[in-house]
């Protein structure tokens, strides 16, 4: 079922990607995708890396732990934590992760940064932030959002990599469009002050991710558009 709806859609997808990095005077190969693969079986990782995809995001910490060690080692797999993390699940996904999208609270960059030095090493990670002001969102709040993004940068054992955001569910394409808009401005304000910070801005999903990658997008997160709806779901 997985390699022959990728077979199909990863193509589209990957098109769309380049139609839209295109019409905004960019190279195609500045943005990443991630296969979302959340609420699906191993059987749609293993069709994602059969197909040539290698960065595979995850939402639960669980869920990512079974699959990663279902997947091995061998088949370079690069493990996005996207979804909501806990500050007492965060020493998980250190050694685990390639990335992890979604640092949105002091807690949670602490605790990534205190386990990740315990090992000798650091982990790789996004700031979220909410850039739509919508109190069911995750993120950093808007307000103070560069101050406080510059005091996560300097949590020790951290290396802040970019910025990720979700824009809301509506219609309106200006309102989708200066929610990414703000992520990118936000980005080089950050980096003006803090140049080790990262330029990568994950923002974008089955929805809106040609608009994201107009406005900057260097990852896009992609699920239902390869994968279909999620078992069980119920869309």
């Amino acid at each position: 079922m997985y390699p022959d709806l990728l077979a199909e859609r990863l193509p589209r997808t990957l098109d769309a990607i380049a139609r839209a990095a295109e019409s905004a005077g960019r190279d195609p190969a500045d943005v990443t995708l991630v296969a979302v693969t959340k609420g699906h079986p191993v059987e749609a990782v293993r069709a994602a890396v059969g197909a040539g995809v290698r960065d595979v995001g995850e939402n639960r910490v669980s869920e990512l732990e079974t699959k990663a060690v279902e997947i091995g080692d061998a088949a370079g797999v690069r493990w996005h934590m996207i979804g909501h993390l806990q500050s007492r699940k965060a020493p998980r996904v250190v050694g685990l992760t390639h990335l992890v999208h979604s640092v949105d609270r002091a807690s949670v960059a602490g605790r990534l940064g205190r386990a990740a030095e315990e090992v000798g090493g650091s982990v790789d990670v996004l700031i979220q932030v909410n850039t739509s002001g919508e109190e069911a969102k995750g993120g950093v709040p808007w307000d103070g959002a560069e101050e406080l993004t510059l005091a996560l940068a300097e949590t020790p054992g951290l290396r802040v990599r970019g910025l990720m955001t979700m824009a809301p569910f509506v219609e309106e394409e200006a309102v989708v469009r200066r929610t990414f808009r703000r992520l990118r401005e936000l980005s080089e304000a950050v980096r003006a002050h803090r140049s080790e910070v990262g330029g990568i801005l994950s923002m974008g999903m089955t929805n809106d991710l040609e608009l994201a990658v107009e406005e900057g997008s260097t990852m896009v997160r992609v699920g239902t558009a390869l994968f279909g709806p999620r078992p069980g779901a119920g869309d």
